[in-house]
């Protein structure tokens, strides 16, 4: 129960960091919505919670809400292309490859907005 509890005040924390980022804040071919529909896809289908956590702070996976990038400048352009493509083995600074779409089915608009919510978490 107590997993359960924390998993729902992780998200609870996740939804005010995402519904306090502003339109201002974001580039201009993001959206709010795409913030929104990119943090379920996050905690669901996208599967990216399995290695950054439903908090998104790492677990297998890196940090994705500090201004630490370890493959990329975190831009919103970067990010897409890092999530499309994935990190290999051999070129992940820790040694842990990302599959292409973190190994999930998600669409390419899923993608995009996935960068979204993840460019939204460390540019707030």
């Amino acid at each position: 129960m107590n997993v359960i509890l924390r998993a729902v005040a992780a998200l609870g924390a996740l939804a005010a960091v995402t519904s306090s980022t502003s339109a201002q804040d974001l580039p201009s071919e993001v959206t709010q919505e795409m913030v929104t529909k990119g943090n379920e896809i996050f905690h669901k289908t996208g599967l990216c919670y399995a290695c950054h956590g439903q908090d998104a702070k790492g677990l297998v996976g890196p940090n994705l809400t500090d201004d630490a990038w370890l493959h990329s400048k975190g831009t919103y352009d970067d990010l897409v292309k890092q999530i499309l493509s994935g990190v290999p083995k051999e070129q992940s600074k820790s040694g842990i490859p990302m599959p292409a779409k973190g190994g999930s089915a998600i669409t390419d608009d899923d993608v995009k907005a996935v960068a979204a919510y993840v460019y939204s978490l460390s540019h707030h």
